[in-house]
């Protein structure tokens, strides 16, 4: 059979036998006995008895008898996933011979589709996190690279140990990154969780984000920083080659020299995806920039659906609750004719109760009443006001509504406006520099100046490139620009706040707010 030929067959509906046992009855049972094999391989155990199968399951899922453990075994044998085998060893006499006694194992098609079922189990449970301890060991191994790169010869194993380690966390970053911001879409969204649970625990998501969104400003930009020495320095290649030949030690002969390529390609494909996640470049951002704004993002989203909450808890009226409500009082009504009964009560047509009629018309309606059930065609006409026909509003006559004075709330509004652009104002003025200066000298700062100052200070590190020395950026709503330049004193900075210390290379620093008169030079 040639190889096409076998692929064909996989691609057919048959070719899929393995997977039937979750279509049928007693599909726990079958995933459990298929379980059950699969842990014994992992134990190096091959073949199982019947006997051992039904010790093995789960007390909640073990049957009381053991023939019913013996034909879920030979279902399975049936649709591929087992294969059964006379068991000899326990054969004392020709009538032990002929009696029906089998050893079952997992063949390479059950085998597969446990590991295929593992798979889907592990990604629809998975919820993510955000990893800021993955942005540390990112850190720390690229560091760990760059000692290696300043060697003549570096170590084989060590520079592979090293790569290994680096792809593994940022696999997991990415991963976990992606998983998480799914999740988190569908709890804005609230199609994954429950209201109480959600107004529980939104202060505690709020605040997970911010923390970490500080975390990739600031490792993000140093991550940036060392990609780009290690490129610089040019023997970024050479640990990836010698990655490549590490793992090819142990092909074949006639095969090593593919073998090695193959794992080159692999190696350069990683740093290709590592370089991307971390450093915007040919007008394309960076996955670690897009993340940032997405988790900025998801910040109002979040307070946007407390306050839908809390609208619906207030009494509000929202139309998709109430949809929802009519489509369960359909699904629960028991038959046709109260569905048609609810379907009248919601849509259909009957007299217009908020018409406005006057003494004479309810005087005569008193003599002479008419039937709920009368159709409007036979019923007597109902005078109307022409102003009501033609304008579809009707004065009321008495005492008009109260109007409800709001000028209180409009200047406590005002208030918090004015107070929160005078903070910002005010932390934009105290990190303008006068002129050049270094990094160190700029002191202590209050909070909302720090956290200004960390947005300019990750824009600017986003924005460096190999060979660089100088950058200048631009604030996202274009109010200020920084201005930064590397030291070659090796000197460490250190900006005091209320919340601890900020360390980091001393740099040249200027900032200028560009709102001001002559702030651009």
């Amino acid at each position: 059979m040639t190889a096409s030929t076998a692929a064909a067959q996989h691609l057919r509906p048959h070719g899929y036998g393995p997977f039937a046992h979750l279509t049928v009855q007693n599909t726990d049972l079958y995933r459990h006995v298929m379980r059950t094999f699969v842990t014994a391989k992992e134990r190096f155990a091959v073949h199982l008895r019947p006997e051992d199968v039904h010790a093995a399951l789960p007390a909640e899922a073990r049957p009381a008898e053991l023939d019913t453990v013996v034909k879920a075994l030979d279902s399975l044998v049936g649709w591929g996933n087992l294969r059964a085998d006379p068991d000899t060893a326990r054969v004392t006499a020709v009538e032990d011979f002929y009696r029906k006694r089998f050893i079952y194992q997992l063949t390479r098609a059950g085998e597969a589709a446990e590991e295929a079922l593992g798979v889907y189990d592990e990604a629809l449970g998975r919820r993510g996190a955000l990893q800021a301890v993955a942005l540390h060991d990112i850190v720390t191994q690229l560091r760990a690279l760059l000692v290696l790169a300043a060697e003549e010869q570096p170590d084989q194993a060590k520079v592979h140990l090293a790569l290994d380690t680096l792809a593994g966390r940022f696999t997991a970053l990415a991963d976990n990154a992606r998983a998480f911001m799914g999740s988190l879409q569908r709890t804005i969204d609230l199609h994954d969780v429950e209201e109480e649970v959600f107004l529980a625990y939104k202060d505690r998501l709020i605040q997970y984000l911010e923390r970490f969104i500080q975390d990739l400003i600031t490792l993000g930009g140093r991550i940036a920083r060392l990609i780009l020495e290690l490129e610089a320095a040019g023997n970024i290649e050479s640990l990836l080659r010698a990655a490549a030949g590490r793992e090819a030690v142990d092909a074949a002969p006639e095969e090593a020299g593919h073998a090695e390529r193959q794992a080159y390609e692999r190696w350069a494909g990683r740093w290709t995806g590592l370089v991307a996640w971390f450093i915007s470049r040919e007008g394309r951002e960076s996955q670690a920039r897009l993340l940032r704004g997405r988790a900025l993002g998801a910040i109002p989203q979040l307070l946007a659906v407390v306050r839908v909450l809390n609208e619906r808890r207030a009494g509000r009226s929202d139309r998709s609750a109430d949809f929802r409500t009519l489509a369960r009082w359909f699904a629960e009504a028991p038959d046709d004719d109260s569905r048609h009964r609810l379907w009248r009560a919601a849509f259909g047509l009957y007299p217009a109760r908020h018409l406005t009629v006057d003494a004479e018309t309810l005087a005569a309606r008193m003599a002479l009443p008419v039937p709920a059930a009368t159709a409007w065609a036979e019923a007597e006409p109902l005078r109307i006001s022409p102003q009501l026909r033609r304008t579809g509003s009707y004065e009321r006559r008495g005492k008009p509504r109260k109007v409800e004075d709001r000028e209180g709330a409009r200047r406590r509004l005002a208030e918090v406006a004015s107070k929160q652009a005078a903070e910002t104002a005010a932390a934009r003025a105290r990190l303008v520099t006068d002129g050049i200066t270094r990094l160190s000298g700029l002191g202590e700062l209050d909070p909302v100046s720090f956290g200004l100052f960390l947005q300019l200070l990750g824009d600017a590190l986003a924005t460096w490139r190999p060979g660089m020395r100088h950058t200048v950026a631009t604030s996202n709503d274009g109010s200020m620009e920084i201005r930064l330049s590397a030291l070659a004193d090796g000197g460490t900075a250190e900006i005091r706040t209320p919340g601890g210390v900020f360390r980091g290379p001393d740099h040249l620093i200027e900032i200028v707010d560009l709102t001001a008169e002559g702030g651009r030079p």
